[in-house]
């Protein structure tokens, strides 16, 4: 970001997270894209959450599209990157779950059995799962304690990822703001949904359409089920939507 308009050399993680970022955003026809970093900034989200001032005053927000994941000259091979002045790049729609996905790789690869990574609402799962699967509770604040008798879903393998606009939120000038940035307008998303989870084959896969699934609004349940994820959305009023075979309620019991 601090390097435009020139190739910048990138470590093998950097560039392995970048690639992975871009295919969200190809996967996604552009609703998951990591050029929404000067929006994320603009709209307050500019240091580590746990810094960030629950209220304030107003911002200057103005709506315009970002700059676009095309815009960004990305060489695999050679590991090279090059951005256009003004753009800048944030991978925080991919990067976590990438990381609970490698972590789970390499515990698999160096104990064996079965693994379960969970990072912050990103859940990666490989190898021999337990009976019956994994139980993974679902709900808006990865950060709240296990309770007894809340939904939950079992998965053998893969991923499972929540997106949610109720966390990582914060009031400007009586607004409230969140986190995930629709790229058609560089604004925070307005849609219906306020949390939507996914299985997925990876907990990136996962992750990116739980995401696009809050950027893309009404049409994310049409675009779910036609991609075959399933996934279990919440709107602003507490209504569960279920589509592609998502269980019912109590069906992990």
């Amino acid at each position: 970001n601090a390097s435009p308009e020139r190739d910048v050399a990138l470590s093998p993680t950097l560039a392995a997270a970048l690639g992975v970022a871009l295919r969200a955003a190809r996967l996604s026809d552009g609703a998951v894209d990591p050029t929404v970093g000067s929006a994320v900034i603009a709209a307050g989200y500019d240091r580590d959450f746990a810094l960030v001032a629950p209220d304030g005053g107003a911002v200057p927000l103005a709506a315009r599209p970002v700059p676009g994941w095309r815009t960004i000259a990305f060489d695999p091979g050679r590991r090279t990157v090059r951005l256009p002045a003004g753009v800048r790049v944030d991978l925080g729609a991919t990067a976590k779950a990438l990381a609970a996905d490698l972590a789970a790789d390499a515990a698999l690869r160096a104990a064996g059995g079965g693994v379960l990574v969970s990072l912050g609402g990103d859940v990666a799962m490989r190898g021999e799962a337990p009976a019956g699967g994994w139980r993974v509770q679902v709900g808006e604040d990865s950060t709240a304690p296990l309770a007894a008798g809340a939904e939950a879903v079992r998965a053998a393998a893969g991923g499972v990822a929540t997106s949610s606009t109720t966390v990582r939120r914060w009031r400007r000038g009586g607004a409230t703001l969140h986190h995930l940035i629709d790229p058609r307008t560089g604004l925070p998303a307005g849609g219906p949904w306020r949390t939507v989870t996914t299985a997925a084959a990876t907990c990136v896969d996962a992750n990116v359409a739980a995401t696009a699934a809050i950027v893309m609004g009404a049409a994310a349940p049409a675009w779910l089920a036609a991609a075959g994820v399933p996934a279990r959305l919440v709107d602003r009023a507490g209504r569960v939507v279920r589509v592609a075979g998502w269980p019912e309620a109590g069906a992990d019991r």
